[in-house]
């Protein structure tokens, strides 16, 4: 086996490499993803789940109108069309007709390709913003409302006492 095989294995399934991240581990799926952006989202996974949904979908949605969508410092994700050709059978060696189709194509920036490749080094990440300090409700603002509190109770009561002193007298 040559050197650019090396870490990957042979599906049977599928009858393709494949590469050994997906076995091990190696990658991030969009829940991990997700779980990475939390301390960002005041530990709101909520939050941070709606705003990966809202960059999917419009990333989605304009590539679906056949427009580019360009990150500056990540890429460009765009819907490419691409034309009918014939392809070999591997195992018999006959050709196959395959249709034309739509594909999507990512095309990383200069820059994340530098980072990935080790030439650039990245800047220090974004620290989450700190937690807003909730304070406790003043003590004396508790107090003013146990007093209205009483004063409803006595009012619910009242009407009860009275009735009560109807059918004493209705019995007697």
């Amino acid at each position: 086996m040559d050197d650019s095989r090396l870490g990957t294995y042979f599906c049977a399934q599928c009858w393709g490499f494949h590469s050994d991240a997906y076995t091990k581990g190696e990658f991030m799926n969009k829940a991990q993803f997700i779980k990475s952006l939390v301390p960002h989202f005041n530990d709101s996974k909520k939050e941070a789940t709606h705003a990966v949904e809202i960059v999917i979908d419009a990333i989605t949605r304009n590539m679906a109108k056949g427009e580019d969508v360009s990150i500056a410092g990540f890429g460009k994700f765009r819907k490419i069309q691409r034309k009918a050709r014939v392809a070999r059978n591997p195992f018999t060696g006959e050709p196959v007709k395959v249709k034309a189709k739509t594909v999507a194509r990512f095309t990383p920036a200069k820059v994340l390709k530098e980072i990935v490749a080790g030439t650039r080094k990245m800047e220090a990440a974004p620290k989450p913003a700190p937690k807003p300090v909730v304070k406790a409700a003043p003590k004396k603002a508790a107090k003013k409302a146990a007093p209205k509190k009483a004063a409803k109770k006595a009012a619910k009561k009242a009407p009860k006492k009275a009735a009560k002193k109807v059918a004493k007298k209705k019995k007697k």
